[in-house]
């Protein structure tokens, strides 16, 4: 299977533990569907245990209610020497409307980053190269690599800011 699967759905319903008080799952529950999510979906693309490094460019785009019917789609879009990097969307649908027509509807989405790592050493290792054919998978790879550019601009920021702040002490 290894360098086999690109594209994973994680399918299930929000349970009321996932929800806060207004009926609404937590962002942070979503988070971590999409962190696991994009671990099957990395162990599937590299066949070795594999670590998150990054998420970039999280959009939460609409809300997700108690009992509705989640998926959570990854897709492989850009492999490195050893990271992988998938976009994520999660959608997610009142199971009681079944007209024929899924009613799904994008909730959120983002990129999100895994390293393979050597299990003996514990140090990043090999992944299988993925090549971009269509134009859309050639988009989704310029995507990912711009929303890296823009991850390591927020972070030279946020350095930037925190030492600013130190020198002020």
């Amino acid at each position: 299977m290894k360098g086999q699967q690109r594209e994973l759905n994680l399918r299930f319903l929000a349970q009321p533990t996932d929800v806060n008080y207004g009926g609404k799952v937590h962002g942070g529950m979503v988070m971590k569907w999409i962190d696991q999510a994009g671990y099957a979906a990395a162990v599937g693309w590299s066949g070795k245990y594999s670590v998150t490094v990054a998420v970039g460019g999280i959009r939460f785009v609409a809300p997700i209610r108690i009992s509705d019917l989640v998926t959570v789609h990854t897709k492989l879009i850009l492999t490195g020497n050893s990271s992988m990097h998938f976009a994520v969307d999660v959608k997610a649908r009142d199971p009681g409307l079944d007209d024929g027509e899924p009613d799904e509807r994008l909730c959120t989405h983002c990129v999100i980053v895994f390293v393979a790592m050597d299990q003996v050493e514990g140090k990043p290792t090999a992944v299988p190269p993925w090549t971009p054919e269509t134009e859309d998978d050639k988009r989704l790879a310029e995507y990912a690599l711009k929303v890296m550019e823009l991850s390591k601009g927020i972070e030279a920021t946020v350095e930037r800011y925190v030492h600013e702040g130190d020198a002020g002490k």
